[in-house]
C-alpha cells in the first residue's frame, strides 16, 4: 500500500456536513432577502463603487458558513487533522449550496408574483440580486457563493496571525464607512476636511485604494501587537486590588477627559447623536443596578422614565392643565427624585415576593399601565391625555439655561448625570447594599438563610433605578420639548435590556460598549444611529443579536468577573479541579523521588 493511497481526495469529504451547512446558508440567505435587508442597505456605500452594506448583508453569510463547515471539532486527547485543501474544497461547496438558494429565490421573482404576502418580491430585489446586470443570469450566485465560501474556509487553512490581520483590517475598513458621516463632523473642528476628501468619494464612502492602505496598514498593526492587549487586559485582572483600583481610577479619568474635550470639537450631528445615547446611557445604569446587580428582571421600566418626563413637563410648562406657577428645572427635578422613589416603591412592594416569569410578566404590565394612565381621558385635565404636553422650557439650573436645541449643553448634562450615575453605581457594588443585591441574584433563598433582608433590598434596587430613570426623563422633556404617551411604548424597556444584556450584566464598562454599539451606532426605537439605514431593521438586528449573545456570550461584550464566574461556574470548577490534580501528581513524584533517593 502506497502512501498516496492513503492520503484522502478532494472528493472524499463529509457531504451530510456540507449540505447541512449549505442548507442553514440558503435559508439565511433567503430570509435575509426577503426581509429587504439588501434593498434598504444598498443606500450606504462601503467601497465605491464596488461594495454597498446591501452586498455585505449577502456577503457574510456564505463566508461564515464556509469557515463553520471547514473548522475541525477539537477533542482532547484526538490529534485534530491539519487543514489543507480538502477544507477549501469544503468551503467552496457550501458557499455554492448557499449561493444555490438565492438562485431559486431570482428564479422564482422571475416567474411567480407572490408580492401580496411577500412585499419585497419583486424587480427591485431581482435588481440587486443580479448586481444591476440582468444579462449576468440567476446562477451567478453559485459561482459568488462558491468564491466567499472559499474564502471562508482559507481563514481557517491560514496562520492564526495573519487571519488576525485580515479580519482586523476588515473591521476596521467597515467601521470607518459607517462612522463616516461622524468623521465628517468631527474634521470640522479639527481642521481635517482635506484628509476626509483624501479618504472618502464625494458620493460618499471609501475609495478603493484608501480601503486598502487602511486595511493594510491596520492588518500589519493587529499582526505586530499580536496578543498584547489580552497580555495587558489579563495583568489588569490579576493586580492587587489597590494597583486594580489606581488603575480604574487612571482609565476612568482619561476616558472622562476626553468625554469633556472632544465634543467641543464636534459639530451638532455628533453632539445630539452623543445626546441621545447618553439618555439611554443613564437609562440602562438605572436598570443595570435592578437587573444586572440584584437580578430583578424589570420589563417595566420604561414607567420611571415616564414618571421623570410626566412630571418635569407638568411642573416647568406654561401649557401645564392645572399646575401653575411654573417651577425652574432645577426645582422640578428634587420633585421627580421625591415621586420617581415613591414610584418605585409603589411598583416594587406588590412583586417583590415574586421571581422569575412572573416578575417580568406582572412588571411589564405595570410598565403599560402607567403609560395608558398618561394617555386616558380621565386624568386628561392633568397630563394632557394624547395630545400630551407641549412647550416644555429649556433647562433653567438658575445659573444658566440650557436650551433644548442646544445639543453641546445637552451632551454636557448628561456626561454630568452619567457620571453620577457611575458613581453611585461603583459605590453601590462595594457596598453591603451591593453585596446583598448580588447574593439574591445567585440565589435568593439562600442569601435569605444567611439573613439578607431580601424584601428591603429589592425595594432599594427599585428606588434607585427608578431615580435614575427619572433623570433620564426629565432632560428628555426639556430636549424634546414635549411629552407624549406613546413616545414611552414598551419597546423602550427592551432596548435598554438589550443594552445591558449586550455589554455585561452588572458591569458598568459593559453598559458604555452596548449603549454605544447599539444606540450610537443602529439607534434607538425612534430615535436615529449612525446607521440610519437601518430604520426598522434595526428591532430585528437587535433581536438577532440578542439571540447570539445567549447562545454564544452571555455574559456581554465587557463582563464583570463575577458574573462570568457565575455563568461559567462548571468550568471554573473543572479547571480547578484540573489543576489540583496537577498539584497531586508532582507532589507524589516528588514522594516518590525521594523514596529512590533513601
Amino acid at each position: 500500500m502506497t502512501t498516496s493511497s492513503l492520503t484522502p481526495s478532494l472528493l472524499d469529504q463529509d457531504w451530510k456536513q456540507i449540505v447541512k451547512w449549505g442548507s442553514i446558508c440558503a435559508v439565511t440567505l433567503i430570509i435575509i432577502s426577503l426581509v429587504g435587508m439588501p434593498i434598504k442597505l444598498d443606500t450606504k456605500t462601503i467601497i465605491n463603487p464596488l461594495l454597498s452594506l446591501g452586498y455585505i448583508s449577502l456577503f457574510w453569510v456564505p463566508l461564515t458558513f464556509g469557515y463553520l463547515a471547514s473548522s475541525h471539532v477539537v477533542l482532547e486527547g484526538v490529534e485534530t487533522p491539519k487543514s489543507g485543501l480538502r477544507d477549501l474544497m469544503t468551503g467552496a461547496c457550501t458557499g455554492a449550496i448557499g449561493g444555490a438558494g438565492l438562485t431559486v429565490l431570482m428564479l422564482g421573482i422571475e416567474n411567480f408574483d407572490i408580492r401580496d404576502p411577500l412585499i419585497n418580491w419583486g424587480p427591485q430585489l431581482y435588481e440587486v440580486l443580479s448586481f444591476g446586470a440582468r444579462g449576468l443570469g440567476s446562477g451567478v450566485w453559485i459561482g459568488v457563493g462558491a468564491a466567499l465560501g472559499l474564502v471562508g474556509a482559507a481563514l481557517n487553512v491560514i496562520p492564526a496571525v495573519v487571519r488576525r490581520g485580515i479580519s482586523y483590517g476588515i473591521f476596521v475598513v467597515l467601521a470607518a464607512a459607517v462612522f463616516e458621516p461622524a468623521l465628517d463632523d468631527m474634521s470640522e473642528g479639527f481642521h481635517l476636511e482635506w484628509l476626509i476628501e483624501l479618504i472618502f468619494e464625494k458620493r460618499g464612502g471609501l475609495s478603493l485604494w484608501s480601503a486598502v492602505i487602511l486595511a493594510s496598514v491596520v492588518g500589519v498593526i493587529a499582526t505586530v501587537t499580536k496578543g498584547k492587549l489580552k497580555t495587558a487586559v489579563a495583568n489588569y485582572r490579576v493586580q492587587e486590588t489597590k494597583q486594580k483600583k489606581q488603575t480604574s481610577v487612571i482609565l476612568f479619568v482619561v476616558v472622562a477627559a476626553l468625554g469633556i474635550i472632544l465634543p467641543i470639537f464636534m459639530g451638532t450631528y455628533v453632539n445630539s447623536l452623543l445626546a441621545n445615547v447618553g439618555i439611554f446611557l443613564l437609562l440602562a445604569l438605572g436598570l443595570n443596578i435592578v437587573v444586572g446587580l440584584a437580578g430583578i428582571l424589570d420589563l417595566g421600566y420604561v414607567a420611571f422614565f415616564a414618571v421623570g418626563a410626566y412630571t418635569t413637563a407638568v411642573l416647568t410648562s406654561p401649557d401645564s392643565p392645572f399646575f401653575s406657577p411654573e417651577l425652574n428645572w432645577a426645582l422640578a427635578l428634587l420633585i421627580v427624585i421625591a415621586l420617581a422613589a415613591l414610584t418605585g416603591l409603589i411598583i416594587g412592594a406588590p412583586v417583590i415576593r415574586m421571581r422569575g416569569d412572573y416578575l417580568a410578566i406582572v412588571t411589564l404590565g405595570f410598565g403599560e399601565i402607567i403609560r395608558l394612565l398618561f394617555m386616558s381621558d380621565f386624568l386628561k385635565p392633568y397630563f394632557g391625555g394624547a395630545q400630551g404636553i407641549l412647550s416644555v422650557p429649556g433647562i433653567n439650573l438658575g445659573f444658566v439655561h440650557i436650551s433644548g436645541t442646544d445639543p453641546k449643553a445637552i451632551f454636557y448634562l448628561v456626561l454630568i448625570f452619567c457620571g453620577l450615575a457611575v458613581y453611585v453605581s461603583w459605590r453601590l457594588q462595594a457596598s453591603r447594599l451591593g453585596r446583598s443585591w448580588m447574593a439574591i441574584r445567585e440565589d435568593e433563598q439562600v442569601a435569605e438563610a444567611m439573613g439578607i433582608n431580601t424584601v428591603n433590598s429589592k425595594l432599594m434596587a427599585f428606588v434607585v433605578g427608578a431615580v435614575l430613570a427619572s433623570f433620564a426623563g426629565a432632560i428628555m422633556a426639556a430636549r424634546v420639548g414635549s411629552v407624549f404617551p406613546n413616545s414611552f411604548m414598551i419597546l423602550i424597556s427592551i432596548v435598554i435590556l438589550v443594552v445591558v444584556i449586550v455589554g455585561g450584566m452588572g458591569s458598568i464598562p459593559g453598559v458604555f460598549v452596548g449603549a454605544f454599539v447599539l444606540i450610537g451606532v443602529l439607534g434607538g426605537p425612534r430615535q436615529p444611529g449612525l446607521l440610519q439605514e437601518f430604520g426598522q431593521l434595526k428591532l430585528l438586528v437587535y433581536g438577532a443579536l440578542l439571540v447570539y449573545m445567549m447562545l454564544k456570550r452571555p455574559e456581554g461584550l465587557v463582563p464583570s468577573a463575577r458574573r462570568t464566574q457565575e455563568l461559567h461556574q462548571e468550568e471554573f470548577l473543572q479547571d480547578s479541579w484540573l489543576s489540583g490534580q496537577d498539584d497531586e501528581d508532582e507532589e507524589q513524584q516528588l514522594a516518590e523521588g525521594e523514596e529512590a533517593q533513601l
